[in-house]
């Protein structure tokens, strides 16, 4: 595979530079799911902090292959990361710069490819990896506040603003609470395709709408169907329900079917 092949050579270069201390893999590599069309993920440790620091993550960068471009991961809060596309053979790969002391901050267990002074797994050994996982009661105090806003935006005819909050539904609350129900880490939407069982997945597909205002209200009424589905499995008496407000918001989404109604009649 290209992302191994591009891996081995980026860890032997690191063993010979005296600044750093390792490079590890994560992502779809830890879980043996690298394909053609799959990302390489790496954690570069080094002994001065690289993170954040943007000529030092793209010297660092320009090492390891023919680097097309690259840009740092401020959009999803993690300025240390540096997103990559090289070329020869072609690649994304997502480079995340730490010291030792961030490395033992983890959300899964990485592969070392590169240990120069065995630091990296002493640090595995004595620290331990946690997944953020969501918190039901952030979600239920939310849910009815986000489905009104999505009946707003259809009920005004911003269709195009409607299907974006049904895909942050899906991303935010769907996919993870999903995947939780099957046993497994709550990763958004990543790979449901080949994870949830096909009774499941044909549920998420009636999230998805057309660019209609009947079809997104249908694609709607399934979001808090099976949120509410979920909600029953999962949640425990501790988690407070929004009673009021789902019952105004379920009242107020018969009156915007009402006027789509109205509009394609």
């Amino acid at each position: 595979m290209i992302q191994q092949q591009f891996a081995e050579k980026a860890a032997a270069i690191v063993l010979e530079d005296p600044s750093a201390i390792g490079l590890a893999a994560a992502g779809s590599w830890l879980s043996h799911e690298l394909d053609e069309f799959s990302d390489l993920d790496l954690i570069l440790v080094t002994k001065h902090k690289a993170g954040g620091d943007k000529k030092r993550m793209m010297e660092w960068a320009a090492k390891f292959g023919q680097l097309l471009s690259a840009f740092t991961g401020e959009h999803v809060g993690e300025p240390r990361l540096l997103i990559c596309l090289y070329d020869n053979p072609l690649l994304h790969v997502d480079i995340k710069f730490l010291t030792l002391e961030e490395f033992a901050f983890r959300v899964e267990e990485p592969v070392i490819l590169a240990d120069m002074y065995g630091q990296l797994e002493q640090s595995l050994q004595l620290t331990e990896a946690k997944f953020p996982m969501p918190e039901y009661q952030w979600i239920e105090d939310r849910f009815w506040v986000w489905i009104h806003y999505g009946l707003t935006k259809t009920g005004r005819g911003e269709y195009f603003e409607a299907m974006d909050f049904l895909s942050a539904i899906r991303s935010m609350v769907l996919g993870p609470l999903l995947l939780i129900r099957q046993g497994q880490l709550p990763r958004g939407v990543r790979k449901v395709e080949f994870r949830l069982p096909d009774t499941v997945l044909e549920q998420l597909k009636g999230t998805v709408a057309d660019y209609d205002p009947q079809s997104i209200l249908k694609a709607m009424h399934q979001c808090v169907h099976l949120y509410r589905e979920l909600r029953d499995q999962l949640y425990d008496a501790g988690i407070q329900r929004q009673t009021a407000s789902e019952k105004r918001v379920l009242a107020y989404a018969e009156e915007i079917r009402m006027i789509a109604q109205r509009v394609n009649s």
